[in-house]
């Protein structure tokens, strides 16, 4: 029997998800924003990890967020904001990720959620998801205080 754990966010969870939200207040924008947006927040988790300064990854999304705001010159309402991040823990899951998860598991694998997101966030956007009972537990870097890819997480 395999063990094999999945990164979440940007492997079976699809991080632009946020795009039709983004859309409605911003228009044709949407786009490279969410993907600016991301970008951002995998830069701010990999540079605190290396320097050794440690804030959870939804604090490295807001911050992404909000250098995002600035970049594209977007004034959204703090509750606009508070509604983007929310939706983090609601994105959808890539369309090939349920069957591959099942025919993997019916391979006899054992299957691990591994993500720098909180481990509360992670179960929940891994129910919202429907992939969360694919998985035999959730392995958060949130307890290490640093982030994949230091190697003190592996």
């Amino acid at each position: 029997m395999t063990t094999i754990a999945f990164d979440v966010y940007g492997t079976l969870i699809d991080t632009d998800g946020v795009v039709s939200r983004l859309r409605e207040w911003m228009g044709s924008q949407a786009d490279v924003f969410s993907q600016t947006w991301r970008s951002k927040q995998l830069e701010y988790s990999f540079r605190r990890g290396l320097m050794r300064r440690y804030e959870n990854f939804e604090v490295c999304t807001r911050q992404a967020l909000d250098y995002c705001c600035v970049e594209y010159d977007v004034s959204f309402s703090a509750e606009q904001k508070d509604a983007l991040l929310r939706s983090y823990r609601a994105l959808p899951a890539f369309p090939d990720a349920d069957e591959s998860l099942v025919a993997l598991k019916a391979g006899g694998h054992r299957l691990f959620a591994f993500s720098n997101g909180a481990a509360e966030a992670v179960e929940e956007v891994l129910r919202a998801s429907g992939l969360r009972e694919r998985f035999e537990g959730v392995v958060s870097c949130d307890s290490l205080e640093t982030f994949k890819p230091n190697p003190d997480v592996y």
